[in-house]
This record gives structure tokens, C-alpha cells and sequence, in this order.
């Protein structure tokens, strides 16, 4: 399993009764991962049954206040529950002294360490890297300084094939190695060819995240081929101008770019709370991308 995805919120600036602020939560590669964190976020983490004292790392993408002003009772209540593991942001410079002036205010002190990192909008940045998952920003062009953030499985070891390992009586600690790619050899000095003793690996599975945004052709090159692509559909095409003038993006744009990315699979967000009935949107990039759905508070998605 690569990427465990749950829409936890998908609205704008302005929340509906159906739609709360963006944030979004990810497992992948074993990792627990938070994307923004507007207003209602803990509440949406507790609806949705995922145990939030998990989140390892947490991505705001700028400073506008239904991308973060859940944040501080997020950590609060971390601190509340007895939280001691650290806990890493990943931000625009600004966040650590709202946040500690918050603290400051209330006379709190985090029982757990947090570590700040700002994020670079001038060009992309790899901001983690393990050994099975590299996570990247990406710049994208909005009223304030904004990053998206594009999260990629490396490549997965080959999987062992037990009939022809069984046959050539080779020794469960010589796996990791041909999962590796490594030949085998027999101690008669026969050598056992990797793709005998292999399957072909799982695919490795690429997430892009990217709200707000302006529409600019040049994002799709950070873009190409990814499995799912989450993209800001603020307004429909009939307010292009007012998605220029705000540097938001139409439900049509945000086609275009999965269009030129070649993306597998298009999510619509971010929506005007003028917006009650989605269709229309979700009809407007169908028309240019077919490979589109609408996210939805609670959604779940697997790949």
C-alpha cells in the first residue's frame, strides 16, 4: 500500500457546513503526515478515527488563516495528551513566532520539542528524505508567499519469489540482498539470476498537493506523471477574472495543468463557499481532463 489519503477539509476562506478548512492527512511509507491545518482540523482528525498523536511532520503551505489557524489548538492539545515525541513544521518564515507568541501569552510550555523549517519560494527544495519517501516543495504563485508540496515514494525492492527460492534451497537471510537486485550464488559457484528469484516491485506511488495558486502553465513541469494531483478549484470558468485578480485557480485551469502534467488522477478543492452545488465545476474539468473527481470532507483515497 503506497499513499492512505483523508480529505479532511476542502473549502476556502470562508467555511461551510459541509466543507471545513483545507487540511488533509497522509500515511505513506509508514510515515504520518499533516497537510495545512485550518480551523476545525483536531475535529475533523477525531471524526475520521486517526490518531493524531501519530503526525510526525505537518506541511503549512502559507500564512492565510484557514491554511493554519488550527494549528495552535492542534499542538495544544499534543501537549495536552502528554505528547514527548517531536514534532517537525515545515513553513513560511512568520509561523514559529505566531506560534510561540500564542504560547507565550498563555503561559504554555510544550512538554515536546517542535523544529521549524522554513520553506524556499523561490525554487523547488527537498524538505525530508528517508529511505523510502522523499518529500519536495514546490512554489507556486499566490497573493502571499505559498508552497505546494509533491510527495514521492522511491523506488521499492523487488519481491521474493518463495517457489524459486524454496527450489534453489536459498537461506531467508540472503532476501534483503537479492530484494535488492543482487544475483545469488550456489555454493557450487552456480550463479542464480535475480529476475528468477523476483517479482517486478510494487509501483511507487507520487502525491502532489498545490493550493493556492494562480494558474501558470510551468507548474504542470513539477507535476509529470503523478499518480493523484490535489489542485485548487476555487472558482468556475465564469470567473476567471476574479480567480486572476485573487491568484486562485478555475476548476477549467486546474484540468489544464493535470492535462499537461499527465497526471493519473485529478482532485478538485479549495471551493468558493459561494458554491453549493459542485457539479458544475466538476463538469468544467471533465470536459478538458477526464480523470476527475471532487474531494469531499472524509474522503478517503488508497493507491
Amino acid at each position: 500500500m503506497g499513499l492512505e489519503l483523508t480529505i479532511l477539509g476542502c473549502g476556502s476562506a470562508s467555511p461551510t457546513s459541509t466543507r471545513n478548512h483545507s487540511s488533509q492527512f497522509i500515511k505513506m511509507a509508514s510515515r504520518y503526515l499533516l497537510i495545512d491545518c485550518g480551523e476545525g482540523t483536531q475535529i475533523q482528525l477525531r471524526k475520521n478515527k486517526i490518531r493524531m498523536q501519530r503526525i510526525e511532520h505537518v506541511f503549512i503551505s502559507h500564512l492565510h488563516g484557514d491554511h493554519y489557524f488550527g494549528l495552535p489548538g492542534l499542538l495544544s492539545s499534543f501537549h495536552l495528551l502528554g505528547r514527548e515525541k517531536e514534532l517537525h513544521i515545515y513553513c513560511p518564515k512568520g509561523l514559529k513566532e505566531i506560534i510561540h507568541s500564542i504560547f507565550k501569552q498563555s503561559n504554555t510550555y510544550l512538554k515536546y520539542p517542535l523544529h521549524f523549517h522554513l520553506l524556499d519560494f523561490n525554487e523547488k527544495q527537498l524538505l525530508y528524505e528517508n529511505k523510502a519517501l522523499e518529500i519536495h516543495s514546490i512554489p507556486l504563485k499566490h497573493s502571499i508567499d505559498t508552497c505546494g508540496f509533491l510527495f514521492r515514494e522511491k523506488p521499492k525492492p523487488r519481491r521474493i519469489n518463495r517457489k524459486a527460492t524454496d527450489a534453489y534451497d536459498i537461506p531467508v537471510f540472503a532476501f534483503n540482498k537479492i530484494k535488492d537486485g543482487e544475483d545469488y550464488c550456489m555454493d557450487d559457484g552456480e550463479i542464480i539470476k535475480n529476475k528468477m528469484l523476483t517479482f517486478d516491485p510494487h509501483p511507487s506511488v507520487t502525491y502532489a498537493y498545490c493550493t493556492d495558486t494562480a494558474y501558470f502553465p510551468q507548474l504542470s513541469d513539477h507535476l509529470k506523471d503523478v499518480d493523484l494531483l490535489y489542485h485548487e478549484a476555487t472558482f468556475a470558468k465564469d470567473l476567471e477574472g476574479l480567480a486572476k485578480k485573487t491568484k486562485h485557480t478555475t476548476a477549467e485551469q486546474a484540468a489544464l495543468i493535470a492535462n499537461q502534467a499527465s497526471v493519473k488522477k485529478l482532485i478538485l478543492g479549495h471551493y468558493s463557499a459561494r458554491y453549493n452545488d459542485l457539479n458544475t465545476l466538476l463538469l468544467e474539468a471533465k470536459e478538458v481532463f477526464s480523470e476527475t473527481i471532487l474531494a469531499e470532507d472524509g474522503m478517503k483515497l488508497v493507491i
